[in-house]
Order: structure tokens, then sequence, then C-alpha cells
């Protein structure tokens, strides 16, 4: 007998899509074996597409026909003149690359943290009594607070900004894996263990695969949460990046600046998150 014949517990509740049918928001294929319609590839990206145009056209009559003075809301050319100005100076390029390299360093190290503290919060009663109520406070505290302290210790460097960065992408990770480690089935542990399983064979074979989903919400959570603290960082204590182009615009009064900085923000947001839902399928079909 092996641990793959262990009988996995039974659902008492409603039928799933595939024992009755459910209608059609429950069912990715149709009765040719094609994808349904919303969830073919074209017709989401179409979709998707739908309303930034419209945000772009009504911009674009706002700014063209006056209502909106250009010193508040310039046009949508008007900023591509200005990231086209700053791509010139050789400028634009710098301040993303470096941007996305603090964000991909800070999601690295306070994910990996999140879930090496979710696992000994999550999988240990002893750890949960001692850790969580303090992460629980520290949770709370708002990205700013924490700035004046990591520039006090770290200085005003690269140390300080990926710092603030991991803690943002800490929680979310810690949050989301920990409290699915907790819930997971106790007759599937119990399992693994009348088959002689323990510490790391246990949690590889049983518990890691159960959390899986949990692991990947957490680290969607945890990239949008890195990007939102990158700002943070580099508005205070940065000479370069992004946030650094909309403190310095601000000052000068650039509000087509600021607005190319909030579009290129939401464009890096949604690239890395989609590469990441690449991450998740892969995942999913791995462990899931």
């Amino acid at each position: 007998m092996s641990l793959e014949s262990i009988p996995l517990p039974t659902s008492t509740g409603p039928a799933t899509p595939e024992s009755a049918p459910t209608g059609p928001r429950t069912s990715a294929l149709t009765e040719s074996g094609r994808p349904a319609l919303w969830d073919r590839t074209g017709v989401r990206l179409a979709l998707g597409a739908v309303l930034p145009l419209v945000i772009l056209a009504a911009w674009q009559i706002v700014t063209a026909t006056g209502l909106v003075p250009a010193y508040r809301l310039p046009g949508p050319l008007a900023v591509v003149q200005a990231g086209a100005e700053l791509a010139e100076r050789g400028e634009l390029g710098l301040h993303i690359a470096i941007s996305v390299q603090r964000v991909l360093l800070g999601f690295a190290i306070g994910s990996l943290a999140g879930l090496a503290v979710a696992a000994v919060v999550g999988l240990s009663r002893a750890g949960d009594a001692l850790l969580n109520p303090t992460l629980a406070a520290l949770r709370a505290v708002p990205s700013l607070a924490w700035v004046p302290l990591l520039i006090l210790w770290l200085q005003i460097g690269e140390e300080s900004k990926v710092t603030l960065i991991a803690i943002g992408a800490f929680f979310p990770v810690f949050t989301t894996v920990a409290s699915a480690l907790r819930h997971i089935d106790p007759h599937l542990v119990e399992a693994g263990r009348c088959f002689g399983l323990r510490g790391w064979s246990l949690f590889r074979t049983i518990q890691l695969p159960a959390v899986v989903p949990s692991v990947v919400s957490g680290l969607r959570l945890a990239l949008a949460q890195a990007w939102l603290f990158l700002v943070a960082a580099e508005l205070i204590a940065s000479s370069m990046g992004l946030g650094f182009i909309l403190n310095d615009s601000q000052q000068n009064g650039r509000v087509d600046r600021i607005l190319l900085a909030i579009v290129l923000l939401a464009l890096l947001g949604s690239l890395t998150n989609a590469l990441l839902g690449l991450v998740e399928k892969k995942l999913l079909a791995r462990w899931a």
C-alpha cells in the first residue's frame, strides 16, 4: 500500500460540476470541448482593454476641449512627450530598472521570510502562541512609520529601501500561508504520519500541496504590496526611481511627469502580476 492510495475525505456538500450540471458559469469548457466564451484569451484581452480605452478617450476629450486646464491635467500626448524627453536623456530606463530591481529584491526577501515564519506559526502551536501576537501588532504599523527608523539604522541607501519593501511583502505571505497551514485537513496529516512521514517529508508530501493555492494568493498580494512600499520608500529618501520622479515632479510642478510615473507604475505592476500568473499555473499543475 502506498501513500497515493490513502482515501481522501469526501465532501458532503453540493455536487461538483463534474457530478451535476450547475450552469455555464461553473464550466470552463463548452460541449464541443472549446473554452467557454468568457474564458477565451482573445475575449478576455478585448474586454480588459475596454475600460482603459474609455478612460483614455475621456482624458483626451476633457483636455482637448478645455474642460480641465492643462496645468491641472495635461493631455495623453503631453505625458507621452514627457516620457520621450526622459528617454532621450537616458533617464527613464534607469529609473524604471532601479525601481524594478528594488521591488524584485524586496519581494523575494520578504516572501521567503514570510513562508518560513508562516511554517513555524502554522505548524506549531508553540510558534503560534509565541510569534503571532507580535506579528499581528507589527502588521498594523503603517508603511511610512518605518521610514525614519530604517533611514536612521541603514542610512539613505539601497538597504533601507529594499528592507522596507521586504516588510511590505512579508505580511501578506505570512498571514495567508499561516492561516492555510492551520486549517489543513487533520485526516490527511494523520494518514501521512501513519505511513511514517515526519518533519520535512510530511511537509513536502502532504502539507505543502494542500496550501499551494494559498501560497500563490499570498505571493500575489505580496507583489502588489511591494509596489506600494516601493513608492513609500522612494518618495521619502531616493535620488532615483519612479517614486523619485513623483516627488521631484511635484516640487517642480510637472504634472505630466507625475502622470507618467503613475501610468508606468500601473503597467509595471500589471506586467509583474502577469508573470506571477504564469508561475502560478506551473505551481498549480505541479502541486494542486
